[in-house]
């Protein structure tokens, strides 16, 4: 009894203790002010859909969708022109994120990349009109089951699922947080953060409903497999720390940590936790970069989800998991360096070879393009093994030139038509080229750009991350990715020759006449493909600059 009376004086004594003595966070909103615009709008776009009439809701989506991403990349250059990619990069949101080069250099590219793809998601010309109403690349209502008599009526009524655009928002806040997180609390939240609204926007797709909601379910199945293994990562690697601070783990390896928990002393230092640890999160990361062996469910979903979604998810998921990837491993386990470098010369030689030997067999544009986009997974992760500034400068380039290639490719996929819809098997491909030369010439731009040509982007992209490879002693690495490009080579060159040198079928598809959104898409992805391929110094020297973490 006595005991009970002391604990309940304890908490009667902290209820009465004055409340300034909880230490207020501090957030330093402008530096943070890239993500709080989109999550912002993001907010915004679903009081949209509960109080705008449903006529005017694609086009106030849009604007907002826009304009939010437009003022979020003009925040990131002010940071950028303010210092805050070198000289005033620090640690801000009490230790949670980074404003430093990677992050802000990776965050606009991200909100570029999003601005183009949301261009994509916006098209409504490329389906014949339902009903007298034009109809998107989304399903009318994504409640109805496919077929139903509920679907029939809201294609009837011409309903669009303008919620992909709040979506794509929320999506694309978390990859903004997630190669500047800098702690595993932060990581992981921004992890959930981008995956579930993609979850989502995969089963949307308005034609092949039952495919594109299989896509979903394995990305979801295998999307919450991966999150699980970064949150056990995470719970091994607190254990081993004693914080889920970036710095603090670093210190930790390091042996630097000045004052030890007693609580935690006993695990702290154990070398297993670390090990195990490290490699989960790891895995984690792996998966959503696309690298051999966690991308089993990179096919399927590129084929099965709408192709403006993966155009939008291969080109920024990508960009923000290579950015959280460089981050753990140049900021939280440098110490570990020659641990974790011989597990990723396998990953990245599996995923080269792999990515580009699977590619060949394909006979769907789709499919072709999600085993080329592991393949270059494999490239850019020869660039994270260089551990050199000159490392991180190519990567940050590479995933640039990347991003644009890859939305201008999926935009083209688009536009090519039959009474089923996007006609993706490649048979229906032959003779392109000569029924509609200009659509045939932009996507023959982006295969030579991904198969590393020179005078394209993927060529000065590839040339620096070999390079850095080969100047940190990973020469064998080289000679393996050089091998795996030429593999590549021989199935976008073929595509070519399809295109151009096979005789059209009378019963071919045709190619739609876009709106000048998808125009727009295409164009940029021609033009910074071969800006960055024929003057890509600035481009570098930006990514050099941007190549420098802060602890």
């Amino acid at each position: 009894m006595s005991t009970l009376t002391s604990a309940h004086s304890l908490w009667t004594l902290a209820a009465e203790a004055p409340a300034d003595r909880i230490p207020a966070p501090t957030i330093e909103y402008a530096q943070l002010a890239p993500t709080l615009i989109v999550v912002g709008a993001a907010v915004l776009g679903i009081l949209v859909e509960a109080f705008v009439p449903r006529k005017a809701r694609y086009y106030v989506q849009v604007f907002l969708t826009v304009a939010a991403l437009a003022s979020a990349f003009a925040a990131v250059v002010g940071l950028a022109a303010g210092g805050y990619g070198s000289t005033k990069a620090h640690i801000a949101a009490m230790g949670a994120i980074a404003v430093d080069g990677p992050a802000l250099f990776l965050q606009g590219t991200i909100l570029l990349a999003s601005i183009v793809a949301v261009f994509t998601l916006a098209e409504r010309r490329l389906d014949p009109a339902a009903h007298g109403n034009r109809v998107d690349s989304f399903a009318a209502q994504a409640a109805s089951v496919p077929g139903s008599d509920s679907e029939k009526a809201a294609v009837k009524a011409g309903f669009t699922t303008t919620e992909v655009f709040p979506l794509a928002l929320f999506a694309i806040a978390g990859m903004l947080i997630f190669p500047a997180a800098n702690d595993l609390l932060t990581l992981f939240i921004a992890l959930e953060v981008f995956s579930l609204p993609l979850y989502l926007l995969c089963a949307l797709a308005r034609r092949q409903r039952l495919m594109s909601q299989e896509a979903a379910v394995k990305y979801f199945l295998l999307g919450a497999f991966s999150s699980a293994f970064l949150l056990f990562g995470i719970a091994l690697l607190y254990g081993y720390a004693g914080s889920v601070s970036y710095a603090v783990i670093a210190d930790v390896v390091d042996g630097t940590v000045a004052n030890i928990d007693p609580a935690l002393a006993s695990t702290m230092g154990n070398d297993a936790l670390l090990l195990i640890g490290g490699a989960l999160i790891m895995m984690g990361l792996l998966f959503k970069v696309g690298a051999v062996p966690f991308h089993m469910w990179t096919p399927d979903v590129y084929q099965g989800a709408p192709t403006p979604i993966t155009g939008f998810m291969a080109a920024a998921t990508k960009v923000a998991a290579f950015g959280a990837l460089l981050r753990l491993l140049y900021v939280v386990l440098p110490g570990l360096r020659w641990d974790w470098r011989p597990v990723m010369w396998a990953v990245a030689i599996v995923t080269m070879l792999a990515g580009a030997v699977i590619a060949v067999t394909q006979t769907d544009v789709k499919r072709l393009l999600a085993y080329s986009s592991i393949a270059h997974a494999g490239f850019i992760l020869a660039g994270v093994i260089a551990t050199s500034a000159e490392g991180v400068q190519s990567v940050l380039f590479y995933l640039g030139a990347y991003s644009f290639v890859t939305i201008g490719a999926f935009a083209v996929v688009t536009l090519v038509r039959d009474a089923g819809g996007e006609a993706t098997h490649l048979s229906k491909w032959a003779g392109l080229g000569r029924r509609s030369p200009l659509t045939a010439a932009v996507f023959a731009v982006f295969l030579l750009a991904f198969a590393g040509i020179p005078l394209t982007s993927g060529f000065t992209g590839k040339f620096a991350v070999f390079r850095a490879a080969a100047e940190s002693g990973a020469g064998v690495l080289v000679v393996i990715g050089v091998l795996s490009s030429a593999i590549a080579a021989f199935f976008y060159i073929r595509v070519i020759v399809l295109m151009f040198f096979s005789e059209p079928k009378a019963d071919g598809p045709t190619v739609a006449v876009p709106s000048p959104l998808t125009m727009t898409t295409i164009a940029v992805g021609v033009a910074v493909t071969l800006a960055l391929g024929l003057a890509p110094q600035y481009f570098l020297e930006l990514a050099g600059q941007a190549s420098t973490f802060v602890r």
